[in-house]
């Protein structure tokens, strides 16, 4: 009968080291997948910042030639909103469509990705 108590002590002991194991190594995978979406989101937004300054020069660039030409200040930047306006127009036409989908599918396969952990690797976060 000492066996017996023996035995369920051991296998509830190994039972609470595996649950403990498996506990840890889901919070090292989704610590992984986190700081992927994180890493990222940082990327396109750091992106956005960007492609927004070049936007932005070169519409002032554009704005500065057209009055050149056109002898007009006002009429110059006028035509460079509406062309900026037209691209907000198109953006938010798109972003329902295109945009969104693709970063949703973006953020899912990043969560959902079935590549094995390796815990012995030390540079691969």
């Amino acid at each position: 009968m000492e066996n017996f108590n023996s035995y369920f002590d051991d296998t509830y002991g190994l039972l609470k080291k595996y649950t403990d194991d498996r506990i840890q190594l889901l919070k090292i995978q989704s610590a992984k997948k986190t700081a992927l979406v994180s890493s990222k989101l940082v990327y396109i937004f750091i992106t956005s910042i960007i492609v927004f300054f070049i936007l932005m020069f070169f519409g002032f660039m554009t704005a500065y030639y057209l009055a050149e030409k056109f002898d007009s200040t006002s009429f110059g930047f006028a035509i460079v909103s509406i062309s900026f306006i037209a691209l907000l127009l198109l953006f938010i036409v798109f972003y329902k469509t295109y945009l969104s989908v693709k970063v949703k599918d973006l953020i899912t396969r990043a969560f959902f990705e079935t590549e094995p952990l390796d815990l012995n690797s030390e540079n691969e976060i």
